[in-house]
């Protein structure tokens, strides 16, 4: 695995305070207490990990285990747990994937799609609300610049995965 090239100047003020602003709602975002209060407006009794898990199904085609766990960036045997859990409560199935019979994708049920909407719905009320004094000319900048910064993360980190790996030493044995 290859590791990311080291940046050689300092970061920018602006690039600075945006970090700070993206630490400081990545905290607001995943306290435990926020959490529960979304997930009792959404009427959804889910933890964390399956709600990330629920939304990524609902954001692609199914998926494989395996694949979940990379999008989410965690350990397959978490996945299998949380889909046993999410299988158990009627939100996720189990389908043939059909480029490989053996294998299984999961996709979500008609309950899984239920849950995720009234997360997003329930979710999107309360940023409503957080964000009612602003414009609605300033949302959609706010928006734009924010779905901007997503895609230019995503091209980076393809980046970094594309790279070839470093040349290791030659070792004579």
């Amino acid at each position: 695995m290859s590791t990311p090239p080291v940046p050689t100047a300092p970061a920018s003020p602006e690039v600075t305070e945006i970090e700070r602003a993206l630490t400081r709602i990545t905290y607001l975002s995943t306290r435990a207490r926020q959490h529960e209060r979304l997930m009792a407006l959404a009427g959804v009794p889910l933890d964390r990990a399956a709600v990330a898990l629920l939304r990524q199904v609902a954001d692609s085609e199914p998926l494989r285990p395996g694949e979940l766990a990379n999008r989410l960036g965690v350990e397959a045997s978490h996945v299998t747990r949380t889909v046993q859990q999410l299988q158990k409560s009627g939100y996720v199935t189990r389908v043939p994937d059909p480029d490989d019979r053996r294998a299984q994708r999961i996709e979500l049920t008609e309950a899984g799609e239920k849950a995720v909407a009234s997360v997003r719905d329930a979710g999107a009320r309360g940023m409503q609300m957080a964000l009612s004094e602003w414009s609605t000319d300033e949302l959609q900048q706010l928006a734009t610049l924010f779905h901007r910064m997503v895609d230019d993360f995503l091209n980076y980190a393809i980046d970094e995965e594309s790279e070839p790996e470093a040349a290791a030493p030659a070792t004579t044995a």
